[in-house]
């Protein structure tokens, strides 16, 4: 870096890559341990048929993780398909080399955006007979067929083709000859709420309006078909659920979204999030701390301030819930979270210096903090505070 100085003031010749020159781990980062992913789709493998395939859900950058390295590690763990949610996740792992087969599960509806996920080799979930037609066009136009996924209503209402009109459109689209459907699907909504399984539960219920369909547009006859229902939850619940493939987000990043079989798992968390003590102040008994004043010291209180906040993705309703760990060690954080920075109470620790690393998520010792207890606390669900997570936090991959 090449400084001059004029008038007793710095100009930077180059200054466009100084973040090149910045600690991932300056700050607050999230540490992504790739073979835990790993580990995680080969437990979960486990459980299916050997014909059965699993898809990793690597959408909202594999639920925080980076997509690339959850990709990479769960295809070596046996993933033979991925699942996004958007074309542009679904051209980033393209652009990073991944050449599995990749399901967009959002809904493409205009012919630019078919046309780009065609070029790009993605699989569009097609929810009307309107797109399959722009589908059935595109690969004409080019003399190839269009690789696509059909998506079903069962009870979700919300993407998908109703359910009582499919037979009758399955029909049309089979006349079609520059499509080839790789993949017929539908979605559960409440797999997680439903264990232990009820024969009356709205999950059961899906799954035999679901296996209806599929005798009536005699499916089976076609082998290249791939049918699949299963989310995490359907997964863990019942092999009938499983059909020719399942998709597998929560669970393969070490959280079961049924808690009660959680143990029976082996499943390991694959995501820490790190933050340094960015300052240490000591303040008297009486003494409002953060916005609004809503904790006040009880006693001379020994403050750490830690550089994260809700704008990192660390929810500001947790503000006074939540503890974190050093050494082995709980700590409470107090005073509102706010936007880049929280406050921990550390007055029983005489070895926390500015600088120490202290941990948010994640295990140390025997002391653990999960995406479950914070979605616990602040009345969510574990998939929103991992996919909180902003790119301010840098992924930073340890194994």
């Amino acid at each position: 870096m090449q400084i001059r100085q004029t008038n007793k003031r710095f100009h930077f010749k180059k200054y466009t890559n100084f973040d090149r020159d910045i600690d991932p781990k300056q700050r607050a980062w999230i540490e992504v341990n790739g073979e835990a992913i790993e580990k995680n789709v080969r437990q979960l493998r486990s459980k299916l048929s050997k014909n059965c395939q699993f898809m990793a859900v690597v959408k909202a950058d594999g639920y925080g993780h980076d997509s690339k390295v959850v990709s990479e590690y769960a295809i070596k763990g046996g993933a033979s398909q991925l699942g996004v949610a958007t074309l542009k996740e679904g051209i980033k792992l393209r652009s990073s080399g991944v050449n599995k087969p990749i399901l967009v599960l959002g809904n493409l509806f205009t012919k630019k955006d078919l046309i780009i996920a065609f070029k790009n080799d993605l699989m569009p979930t097609i929810s009307s007979l309107r797109e399959c037609l722009i589908c059935n066009n595109i690969g004409k136009q080019v003399g190839l067929k269009f690789s696509l996924h059909l998506k079903v209503d069962t009870g979700m209402s919300r993407l998908g083709f109703e359910s009582d009109k499919f037979i009758q459109e399955f029909e049309k689209i089979k006349s079609f000859e520059n499509i080839s459907i790789e993949g017929i699907y539908s979605h559960l909504s409440s797999a997680d709420e439903d264990y232990p399984l009820d024969p009356k539960s709205s999950t059961q219920l899906q799954r035999v309006k679901f296996n209806e369909l599929l005798k009536q547009i005699n499916v089976d006859s076609d082998h290249n078909i791939k049918i699949h229902l299963a989310n995490s939850a359907g997964m863990l619940l019942n092999k009938d659920f499983h059909f020719h493939m399942v998709r597998v987000g929560l669970s393969m990043y070490g959280y079961s979204p049924l808690a009660k079989i959680d143990k029976n798992l082996l499943l390991k968390p694959a995501l820490f999030l790190k933050v340094k003590v960015a300052f240490i102040r000591i303040i008297d008994q009486g003494v409002s701390v953060s916005y609004g004043g809503k904790f006040v010291s009880r006693r001379k209180t020994k403050l750490a301030v830690l550089s994260i906040g809700y704008a990192d993705g660390v929810p500001r309703n947790l503000s006074g819930k939540i503890n974190v760990i050093h050494n082995n060690k709980l700590y409470p954080q107090v005073g509102s979270i706010t936007m880049d920075q929280m406050m921990v109470d550390i007055t029983d620790s005489d070895e926390i210096k500015v600088g120490s690393t202290m941990v948010l998520l994640g295990s140390e010792g025997d002391k653990t903090i999960s995406p479950i207890d914070w979605a616990r606390e602040s009345n969510t669900i574990p998939w929103e505070i991992l996919c909180s997570f902003k790119n301010r936090l840098p992924r930073v991959q340890v194994d």
